[in-house]
């Protein structure tokens, strides 16, 4: 593998950050009214751009640090675990969580944050050594599940807390939907 490409294929991870703390910035600069008018309504139409823009919001700068780190972690991971594949994925599961919890979360809440994003890498990652069986992949799933296995945890509810339960639990099977979809016939071949 020739370094320049190798390097090259994690702009996009690198641009996703960047994006993301610049978001971050200009929301806290307008005191956090973009979660209002950009976060994520369940069932409602101004709330379906949130499927896109919610990974990018978060609710304060501790949020999108803790969201940072994990994102940059498994991010690097999917890069070298499935180089070709993986952006592809991330579109999928970005689409797919964002889409099921406008479907199905409570009514009058906005949801932000790039967790559902992060719980479908790592679902994505993890099933990926399950389904393909390739060295890479299950060294891969065997470092996703020893690093972020504790993860299983949120996706169960629990009240009181001002956690998106619904987006980890999305995220997760919508990563997991992703890593088996593109070993069949149905996921599109340029992005195999």
């Amino acid at each position: 593998m020739k370094l320049r490409p190798f390097l090259r294929s994690f702009r996009p991870l690198l641009l996703l950050l960047a994006a993301i703390w610049a978001v971050e910035l200009l929301n806290w600069a307008l005191g956090y009214r973009l979660n209002d008018w950009l976060g994520l309504r369940p069932r409602t139409a101004e709330g379906l751009i949130g499927v896109v823009t919610m990974p990018f919001l978060h609710a304060s700068m501790d949020h999108a640090l803790a969201n940072t780190i994990p994102l940059a972690v498994l991010g690097v991971l999917g890069v070298i675990i499935a180089p070709r594949r993986f952006y592809g994925a991330t579109v999928a599961i970005v689409l797919a969580s964002g889409l099921a919890l406008w479907f199905f979360a409570r009514p009058n809440t906005i949801h932000v944050g790039a967790s559902g994003l992060i719980f479908g890498w790592a679902g994505y990652l993890a099933a990926l050594g399950f389904i393909e069986r390739s060295v890479r992949t299950i060294i891969g799933s065997v470092i996703v599940i020893a690093a972020y296995g504790g993860m299983i945890w949120g996706v169960i509810p629990r009240s009181g807390l001002p956690i998106s339960w619904g987006a980890h639990l999305f995220g997760a099977a919508a990563g997991v939907a992703a890593a088996y979809l593109q070993t069949t016939r149905f996921w599109p071949r340029r992005w195999r």
